[in-house]
């Protein structure tokens, strides 16, 4: 055989492997989503129906989206949305929503229309749906990309745009029906997800993790705040200040979260995946790019091992394009595609980050060997 024809056919053997492989290291990912998701009618509010569309939009332009499994949710029952809210709680928002006809509010920035309840319910049900498929196999990863969202949610109250706090839902039928001991929410929307933290402060089976900024509404998010009882050392803050970027959540990720979830060892990790942190948001002095919200995601990754699950929960993000691209990119990564990954091996944080490192390893009950998985 001519010496050309051998390099030939050894370059298109390189080539169709190197084509196998990517395919293999495309993980079985499923998009939690339904139209019904739009039917949540908030008007000209910021959080409208129109961020679902621009992320679904975003993810079905990629190469990689024919890989990902399109899945349908079903509606969470009361006694499921019961597992972390009031009974009676559940029944107001029944209640308000029934008596809307156009437009109301459940508080000054919770907007809600005649279809909202229903909505929420199959928001909630999305997670848990998400959730039984990881437990039983069929995914390795999902996004649900619901509305409303949910983690301002508290027991017996609504806040900040939402109805039910969908992560939390989640994460209590991961420990009550799957029997979970160790789930690890990691909530890196720029509001502080005060209504599940309040939801697991004195609980150790769920270790909940936030970044956010601060001072910024809700309020809370301190980083004294580090759980209570049995659950002391499960609950990290992170309040970031305004003007924070890429550089600092990249090195509290590597200095902090990541060995933090090494040392939990989670049995499922979720995400409560906002992405009004980017530099582009309306309602964020935080400067995160496109590209650090896949970085986030490899670096979960990588920090959760390939045995671990993860489920990421739509909650932020109110610039259209930027919320598209970065949903995109973060959803990317978590089927298994590597592109717009940063380099986080020469990182140069603004003294504030260090120092908030610094005082962590020093405080943090977690982090100075007193946590126990």
């Amino acid at each position: 055989m001519p010496r050309a024809c051998e390099i030939f056919i050894r370059v298109i053997r390189v080539i169709r492997g190197k084509i196998f492989e990517g395919v293999v290291r495309m993980k079985k990912t499923g998009i939690i989503y339904t139209p019904r998701y739009m039917e949540h009618d908030t008007g000209g509010h910021v959080e409208n129906a129109r961020r679902v569309k621009y992320i679904r939009e975003g993810i079905l332009k990629k190469p990689w989206a024919e890989k990902i499994e399109w899945v349908e949710p079903r509606a969470a029952t009361v006694d499921e949305i019961a597992m972390n809210h009031s009974r009676e709680y559940v029944g107001y928002v029944k209640s308000a929503c029934g008596r809307v006809r156009d437009i109301g509010y459940l508080n000054p920035d919770t907007a809600i229309s005649p279809e909202s309840y229903e909505v929420a319910l199959l928001a909630a049900g999305g997670v848990l749906l998400g959730i039984d498929r990881l437990m039983e196999g069929s995914l390795d990863g999902f996004f649900a990309m619901v509305r409303p969202p949910g983690h301002h949610a508290e027991y017996d109250e609504s806040l900040g745009f939402c109805l039910f706090n969908n992560i939390a839902i989640g994460a209590r039928h991961a420990v009550e029906k799957h029997g979970l001991s160790r789930v690890f929410i990691l909530d890196w929307d720029v509001h502080h997800g005060n209504g599940t933290e309040h939801s697991f402060h004195g609980e150790k089976e769920v270790f909940f993790c936030s970044l956010h900024q601060s001072p910024h509404y809700p309020g809370t998010g301190a980083r004294r705040d580090m759980g209570e009882g049995r659950g002391l050392g499960y609950t990290m803050n992170f309040p970031m200040r305004s003007g924070s970027g890429n550089e600092e959540y990249l090195y509290l990720f590597g200095e902090i979260i990541a060995p933090a979830i090494r040392k939990f060892g989670p049995e499922l990790l979720l995400v409560s995946a906002g992405f009004d942190a980017h530099e582009d948001d309306p309602l964020s002095g935080i400067n995160l790019t496109d590209e650090c919200f896949a970085t986030f995601m490899d670096m979960v990754k990588k920090a959760t091992g390939p045995g671990c699950p993860v489920g990421c929960v739509l909650e932020g993000g109110y610039n259209l394009g930027a919320l598209g691209r970065s949903a995109a990119g973060m959803t990317g990564v978590l089927a298994g595609a590597e592109e717009g990954i940063l380099e986080t091996g020469n990182l140069k944080p603004a003294p504030p980050a260090v120092e908030l490192a610094e005082y962590l390893k020093a405080e943090h009950p977690f982090l100075k060997n007193q946590g126990k998985k």
